[in-house]
């Protein structure tokens, strides 16, 4: 497997410097946050995407993905989602990143069931773009959607090889669902996975890999039985919390801990 780390542990650094703390610490890859905050969003041009990719190239280090906000699964209109996202797909295409990250959002205005066909509706009508992007798009295991088993009642209703799902760690456990669990129902559809540590299901700010509550060695164990060979990237979630450490220091024993989970997992 190889290893990331996502933006919104660094909110607002130069992409420079994002691509030096990469391979200084032995990251293989960037998760970038796409949102207006960040020296990366879609409302950047042509010259800035080159540039971005360009530091990277560089330094040796990938763009795992770009980390947007549509929430497909919202109440409203269809088109100002779908144009998020086939915003989200063309700056990816460009950056050269693989996947765009949506969240689901169901909200509680309206039914499950309503949720999973309004996002399913419109994951569907993104994936021919997607597609021609060469851009896949995640549907994150989060709030509405938050275990293997919500996330996937959409996608198999989508039923798009270019819309998967990207597995976060913390909201499976929140859900109240296995490791073993989550991989399972995830496995046929799954992009990348995302990894963090928290004191407790009351107290979610972020802590040094290792440290906290979550079953990182179990959900590793289960990927490396499986023979998965993806991402693991370390989503560290300092933007929403600016007491939380410098994400930083942190790198190098983050690095540590999850290369120690994997030879123990081998």
């Amino acid at each position: 497997m190889k290893l990331a780390f996502s933006t919104l542990g660094v909110p607002g650094l130069p992409i420079a410097d994002v691509a030096w703390l990469a391979s200084e610490h032995g990251f293989h890859g960037v998760e970038l946050r796409a949102h207006v905050e960040e020296p990366v969003h879609p409302g950047i041009g042509p010259a800035e995407r080159a540039e971005v990719v360009r530091r990277f190239a560089e330094r040796d280090v990938e763009i795992v993905g770009v980390a947007g906000y549509p929430r497909v699964a919202a109440p409203g209109e269809d088109e100002p989602v779908l144009t998020d996202i086939r915003r989200l797909l063309e700056l990816a295409r460009d950056l050269g990143a693989p996947y765009v990250r949506v969240f689901p959002g169901g909200g509680t205005e309206q039914s499950p069931e309503q949720a999973d066909a309004t996002a399913a509706r419109r994951l569907g009508a993104a994936a021919g773009f997607a597609a021609e992007c060469g851009v896949r798009i995640l549907l994150e295991t989060h709030d509405s959607h938050r275990t293997g088993a919500a996330a996937t009642r959409v996608l198999k209703r989508v039923g798009h090889a270019q819309v998967g799902a990207l597995w976060d760690v913390l909201h499976t456990w929140l859900g109240g669902e296995q490791p073993e669990d989550s991989y399972a129902a995830l496995a046929p559809h799954l992009g990348y996975v995302q990894v963090k540590d928290v004191a407790s299901a009351e107290d979610t700010a972020p802590l040094p890999l290792g440290s906290g509550v979550l079953p990182l060695a179990e959900c590793v164990d289960v990927l490396t039985r499986a023979g998965w060979d993806g991402w693991l990237c370390w989503e560290y979630e300092k933007r929403w919390f600016e007491n939380a450490a410098p994400l930083p220091p942190l790198l190098g024993p983050a690095r540590e801990h999850l290369i120690r989970l994997l030879t123990e997992a081998a």
